[in-house]
């Protein structure tokens, strides 16, 4: 799934250029290519299906030169994940009824990828033989406000695992004294937002919770992989409620499940979660950028471009980050305000600067 906006890494990040599109952490390599490199350890690359805006698919093929047309899913309009979802698992139907999906974010974080890949062939052994959705739950390192969390109910026994849970809620992103308990009570983790799902599973739920939406892309069936698809794809993005997965079918199924596991994950979905990742300098700073000279400044996390200098002086815990004709500087502990300074800058300044 490639098609968010990531507004909370906004300036770096703009709607032309979302973060999955950029090497924020430094690699030479942006979010999603190291995503479909890490998925290709195992699975053949003619198998990965990306999923994202039609204004995005230049930048995906630019990225991506090895994936074919067929490959790269292109969304009309922002509906959520759950009709990216059923646009996609109407796509492997034709192909392979019987298929086993996996269904991830592109602009992840995984730093463990050996445990990652373990844990994922754990689930595909799973679901193989059960009627079951499955999830993947982070046993969570602090009280974090900006994750979703699952409660676990009894452990399943399954082929001697010890780390498989049926799921008993799902819970938003809780306030820091909710989350303290979450923590604390041991049975929340993490949502990871990845799926382990069978194609025949995925299918029933959708015909149970979420048949509109089903139904609206089964009507395509013999338009898909045609010169009408995209007219096809166009209208039913227009008449499709938005709606996430997690929402539509994960909370509301009876058949879901949970394999917790620790792989090093982050969502990267702000600042503070990259400064948390990202190596630090003897005052905790965490600089990108050649031509940074700090004084007096601390635990910051600092974003300026290669041709531009900057000087820094009495910071202590502040977001700088630049990019061409933009500059923001806050708190880190009120990064939760950038999406409102975007929507503030777009009303005042328009929508070029986003």
């Amino acid at each position: 799934m490639a098609g968010g906006v990531g507004s909370r890494f906004w300036p770096l990040s703009r709607q032309g250029r979302p973060k999955q599109f950029l090497d924020i952490l430094g690699t030479g390599k942006t979010l999603l290519q190291q995503t479909v490199e890490r998925f290709a350890t195992f699975i053949p690359k003619e198998n990965i299906l990306i999923v994202t805006s039609v204004r995005y698919k230049n930048l995906v093929k630019e990225q991506l030169p090895e994936l074919n047309d067929e490959q790269v899913l292109l969304e009309p309009l922002r509906r959520n994940t759950a009709p990216c979802v059923a646009y996609a698992i109407h796509k492997i139907k034709l192909k392979n009824p019987q298929a086993n999906l996996i269904v991830a974010p592109s602009d992840h974080l995984i730093i463990k990828e050996e445990e990652f890949v373990r844990q994922i062939m754990k689930g595909l052994e799973f679901i193989e033989k059960n009627d079951a959705l499955l999830t993947l739950g982070i046993k969570p390192s602090r009280p974090e406000t900006g994750y979703g969390y699952i409660q676990v109910k009894e452990g399943v026994q399954f082929n001697e695992f010890d780390n498989l849970y049926k799921v008993k809620t799902f819970t938003e992103k809780p306030d820091l004294e909710m989350a303290k308990i979450f923590v604390d009570c041991g049975e929340f983790f993490w949502n990871s937002g990845i799926f382990i799902w069978s194609l025949s599973s995925i299918n029933a739920a959708f015909e149970t919770h979420l048949s509109d939406i089903y139904s609206l892309f089964a009507k395509g069936e013999k338009l898909y992989n045609t010169e009408d698809e995209v007219h096809f794809i166009n209208k039913t993005y227009s008449e499709c409620q938005g709606i996430s997965i997690d929402y539509g079918i994960m909370e509301k199924a009876q058949n879901v499940y949970v394999l917790t596991a620790d792989f090093g994950w982050s969502d990267l979905g702000t600042w503070g979660s990259l400064y948390d990742n990202k190596q630090k300098d003897i005052r905790g700073n965490v600089i990108n950028g050649e031509n940074v000279l700090t004084y007096d400044t601390s635990n910051c996390i600092i974003n300026i471009t290669e041709e531009k200098v900057a000087v820094l002086q009495g910071l202590d815990g502040y977001i700088v980050a630049e990019s061409d004709d933009t500059l923001m500087i806050c708190r880190k502990e009120d990064e939760q305000q950038i999406k409102q300074f975007v929507t503030d800058v777009r009303i005042q300044k328009g929508d070029s600067l986003v």
